[in-house]
């Protein structure tokens, strides 16, 4: 009779706690063929290297304690990590006690944010996953209600009595966001320099708690977007008006970002790729504008563009069907390259099939779709890729295991958590 030696579990290496090391981690495929599809195959930005395509989108729960992340962001948040998801970024995350959506808001103006973070930063290494995180300011949008408290679509303002601060909102312009909303103050050209400098200190902080990559959110109209936009922004000073001025706090942000944190750590910025008002007839921010911003990314060392729409205006009209951003992706990395321009793009919105979340990124192949759910590959078809990443969002709230769920569909065998090696996902059981 031969008896098995027994050996001690190798522990995850630069974590204060122990736990198995998972490795390769979870998400990646065990199979390097030429079969296994972009999806499943790493991305590297910089000194990052991703084993699979796939990161959580920053989703805001507003559920943090004056700021700081708190037990439900570890398990939230941890859950993406431990089931394949290679990038985790946290969300929305401000820069300035009045940058936070709501009172609820994470944030990252105080030392005391730093260990936290960090807490949830060495869960997700301890699971050789990597870990994002987004700096915001949610300028004229700022001071509203948790979503679970309001009619679903408005942004009610949370009063001074529920820890908001309705009379200390800051935009390009006075302009509210909408009858009956309070009307913001117009930012002096010191307190632009001030926010610029607090996405500085932010990102600091974020390298102290072990962050692997930031992204800067210049989407959905909040602080950032209100500039760019030339509705929300009406300046005569060489903060507004020309394409030139109102771009001009996102680049200064991104140099100022890009100054304090280690070169080979990669920096994202999000947009709105237009703010879907262009039925009105009048200027606004477009798709057109936005292909001249991301031109000039690249050069200050932005290493991706995730890409969304929408959220600076009530009135917008959006054009909804399930490619309706990622075709606006596909464009600005059209564009890029034929430009020669080295920066890699995300695309986010309603990614929610393996079947589309493949097609987005998949470089030189088609699908189909099989009426029970599952993908059959085809041959080789030429098809360019509409995107390098899949920013994933309310799916992964459906199905925190959508990683692995999508790798079974698509026939990829993949690493799953050492822990659940008794309950793998198989196509047939899905």
């Amino acid at each position: 009779m031969t008896v098995k030696k027994l050996t001690a579990s190798t522990p995850a290496q630069g974590v204060p706690f122990y736990t198995p090391a998972q490795n390769p981690p979870a998400g990646t495929a065990l199979d390097t063929g030429a079969e296994v599809p972009t999806l499943f195959t790493p991305l590297k930005l910089r000194d990052l290297t991703l084993q699979n395509r796939f990161a959580v989108s920053p989703m805001c729960t507003y559920s943090a304690d004056d700021g700081h992340l708190t037990d439900w962001h570890l398990v939230h948040l941890g859950a993406f990590a431990l089931r394949g998801a290679a990038l985790t970024i946290v969300e929305a995350t401000a820069v300035t006690p009045n940058g936070r959506i709501s009172p609820e808001d994470s944030g990252l103006w105080q030392d005391s944010q730093i260990a936290p973070l960090k807490r949830i930063a060495d869960f997700v290494h301890s699971q050789s996953q990597k870990i994002g995180i987004q700096l915001a300011h949610a300028g004229r949008k700022a001071s509203t209600l948790g979503p679970w408290h309001v009619t679903r679509g408005r942004h009610e303002l949370a009063t001074a009595d529920v820890g908001g601060w309705p009379d200390n909102l800051w935009a390009p312009s006075a302009i509210a966001w909408d009858k009956g909303y309070p009307t913001p103050k117009e930012m002096t050209v010191a307190e632009i320099e001030g926010v610029v400098q607090s996405f500085a200190d932010a990102a600091k902080r974020a390298v102290q708690a072990g962050i692997d990559a930031i992204e800067i959110h210049g989407a959905h109209g909040y602080l950032i977007s209100e500039f760019l936009s030339p509705i929300t922004n009406q300046r005569t000073d060489s903060y507004g008006g020309s394409f030139e001025n109102r771009v001009r706090i996102l680049l200064d942000i991104v140099r100022a970002v890009r100054a304090v944190i280690p070169s080979g750590m990669p920096l994202f910025v999000r947009i709105s790729a237009t703010e879907w008002m262009e039925y009105a007839g009048g200027p606004s921010w477009d798709l057109a504008q936005s292909k001249r911003l991301a031109a000039l990314l690249p050069d200050l060392g932005v290493d991706l563009l995730d890409v969304s729409s929408g959220g600076n205006n009530p009135l917008q009209k959006i054009e909804v069907h399930p490619y309706f951003q990622v075709d606006m992706a596909a464009e600005i990395r059209s564009e890029l390259r034929r430009a020669g321009k080295n920066m890699a793009i995300g695309a986010v919105g309603m990614i929610s099939t393996a079947e589309m979340a493949r097609s987005v990124v998949q470089a030189d192949g088609t699908l189909s779709g099989q009426q029970d759910g599952t993908v059959e590959i085809n041959g080789e078809h030429g098809t360019k890729a509409k995107a390098d990443l899949v920013l994933v969002a309310r799916q992964f709230l459906r199905e925190p295991e959508f990683v692995l769920k999508t790798a079974a569909l698509l026939g990829v065998d993949v690493q799953g958590p050492v822990q659940y090696h008794r309950a793998p996902f198989k196509k047939e059981r899905l």
